[in-house]
């Protein structure tokens, strides 16, 4: 795993408070594991962090109005981009995950890696303020945003199949867990009252573009 320093150098920010950093790097199975605070708190931080970031830069970028720029906004800090940006960033070398975590491939896995970037922001936000958190934003997330664009609505393609075959579309969200500051949905989509797909996000809208997207994976090796 790499050291602390080097996410420092990536970020351009030195951490006078090393456990703050550490902190936002620190899931919940570790600290259940090895005692101290996981990256939670600070990813509901880093969470509205990143959203006034991504209006400031829309709001100052762009002449669109406020529906549009909501759309954008939202796209923008959705679990799928969260997960683009945390890759760009190197970000799952720098995860402290407990031991079972680890071996079921959790550093990989996009909610950890979407709460832990909106942790670091959090962070980032504690040690030097908003005006350094958008000097980084525009470093680790604008050069991104194209490929943020392109990421599918799989709901949409998936609603254009089913209509396509006359077909009833429904989505329902069947379970929900963790804390209410960090809840993970559960949802199914059925067609003509068959389950066809199943996904998990942070938000119900995210749960369901995954269930859709299992449905076009099972569709499309029919």
């Amino acid at each position: 795993m790499k050291q602390i320093k080097d996410l420092e150098a990536i970020l351009g920010i030195t951490f006078t408070n090393k456990d703050l950093i550490k902190e936002a790097l620190t899931h919940s199975s570790y600290a259940n594991e090895n005692g101290g605070e996981c990256n939670e708190r600070l990813e509901f931080l880093g969470d509205a962090v990143l959203e006034l970031s991504m209006s400031k830069y829309l709001f100052t970028h762009y002449t669109l109005d406020e529906g549009v720029m909501t759309k954008k906004r939202a796209q923008s800090v959705r679990e799928e981009a969260l997960d683009i940006y945390a890759h760009h960033l190197g970000l799952k070398d720098f995860l402290l995950l407990g031991n079972g975590e680890e071996q079921s491939e959790g550093r990989g896995r996009p909610a950890i890696l979407a709460d832990a970037f909106e942790a670091v922001l959090g962070a980032c936000f504690l040690e030097a303020g908003f005006d350094t958190v958008y000097e980084i934003f525009n470093r680790i997330v604008v050069p991104y945003l194209d490929e943020v664009d392109s990421i599918k609505d799989y709901k949409s393609v998936f609603q254009e199949l089913v209509q396509a075959d006359k077909r009833s579309l429904e989505y329902q969200i069947v379970g929900k867990t963790g804390p209410s500051h960090n809840t993970t949905f559960e949802a199914i989509v059925k067609m003509d009252g068959m389950i066809m797909g199943r996904g998990f996000g942070r938000t119900k809208k995210d749960a369901e573009q995954e269930a859709a997207k299992e449905a076009l994976q099972k569709a499309a090796t029919k």
